[in-house]
């Protein structure tokens, strides 16, 4: 899948090139920014399915473009395919250079793509890979690694319980979105072997579409109901659908009983780590990510490009797109400080009313 994963503190390397480094003779290896003023646009997925996107990667993003002094215009599809395309369509008119989107799903984004580059503007697949797209890059974290340290996380929280033969439950990520196939495989890594064994028993397992939190806690809610309630520990691919499983988890007086994982470390994630209601969740760097692609976007836009030094196999095209792929973080409730600490955070969101006192026990001041 990947070559050469690059850590976080190699992102500030990337060398600029001479060339195309994208393995491939897209036509936006043309003149895009040589005769224009470099102007980047961003498309960012929706608002519901994580605060991310709002609360997190659009500052970053904003003020990585406003230091380099290079325009940008930033909008959110709101998880409307029609709106991704129009979107699309109004800043290509509107003369962006380089164009940096996070896919709705794999066709959706694919047309963009070849708008795009039709029309000779660069292109980054920012956060997810567009299966059998044309980018010139793609920025993420290392997917697989995520949902490893997900599988990792759960096993260490139902094995501090002493459960024995734990039925565990997985809430996967959208069925459309290839970072979910990602998590996936990277979960399944870990607790496969232990279905296969017998150490553990698969319960149900459901994709959640777009993500949908409300859906996720109607789907979870059936999963109890089908197994008696007996579920042990939830395998949930993200903080927005741990949260759909916990909210069916205190109604059933369950909460704190049954291990929950997630990914994001989003405040109400780390809120129902530090009340004992979620086992884990993994820590994004988002800063790290949206400075990666901000400076790869600014150089395109100028129509330049930087050699990044690995690549991912797209396992649709067969193409390898040049990449940065950044590490995640395994969180506990040992260290959600320093999620804080990095500023991703920060403790006035966090320790409000009934939580400042966990806070102050888990170290955060």
């Amino acid at each position: 899948m990947r070559r050469g994963i690059l850590t976080i503190a190699t992102v500030g390397l990337l060398v600029t090139g001479g060339v195309a480094a994208c393995g491939d003779d897209s036509g936006s290896d043309n003149d895009a920014g040589s005769d224009k003023k470099p102007k980047i646009g961003v498309i960012l997925p929706d608002s519901k399915s994580s605060g991310r996107w709002e609360n997190a990667d659009r500052k970053f993003l904003e003020a990585a473009f406003k230091a380099a002094g290079v325009e940008a215009v930033i909008q959110n599809a709101q998880d409307d395919k029609n709106q991704f395309q129009t979107i699309a369509d109004q800043m290509i008119t509107g003369g962006v250079t380089a164009l940096m989107i996070v896919n709705l799903d794999s066709g959706t984004g694919k047309a963009v793509l070849e708008r795009a580059k039709s029309q000779g503007v660069a292109t980054i697949d920012y956060d997810r890979l567009t299966l059998g797209g044309s980018a010139e890059y793609y920025v993420s974290f290392d997917n697989e690694v995520v949902g490893k340290l997900q599988g990792e996380g759960l096993t260490k929280c139902l094995t501090d319980k002493g459960v024995q033969k734990p039925v565990v439950a997985y809430l996967n990520g959208s069925p459309t979105d290839n970072n979910a196939t990602l998590f996936k495989n990277g979960y399944d890594s870990v607790l496969k072997p232990k279905f296969d064994s017998g150490e553990y028993v698969k319960g149900p397992e459901q994709s959640v579409p777009a993500w949908d939190n409300a859906q996720g806690a109607t789907l979870f809610e059936q999963m109890l109901t089908q197994t008696g309630g007996k579920i042990d520990g939830v395998l949930a691919a993200n903080d927005g659908l741990g949260n759909a499983a916990i909210s069916v988890l205190k109604k059933n007086k369950l909460n704190g009983k049954v291990p929950v994982t997630g990914q994001d470390a989003d405040v109400q994630g780390l809120q129902n780590i530090l009340a004992g209601d979620q086992c884990m969740t993994v820590y994004k760097a988002i800063k790290q990510e949206a400075d990666a692609a901000a400076e790869l976007a600014i150089g395109l836009a100028k129509g330049e490009r930087k050699e990044t030094g690995q690549t991912v196999k797209d396992p649709e095209s067969g193409r390898d797109v040049p990449s940065v792929l950044l590490t995640p973080k395994l969180i506990f409730k040992e260290n959600v400080k320093d999620v804080v600490a990095d500023g991703f955070v920060t403790k006035e969101a966090l320790c409000t009313a009934e939580y400042a006192k966990l806070c102050a026990e888990a170290g955060i001041s």
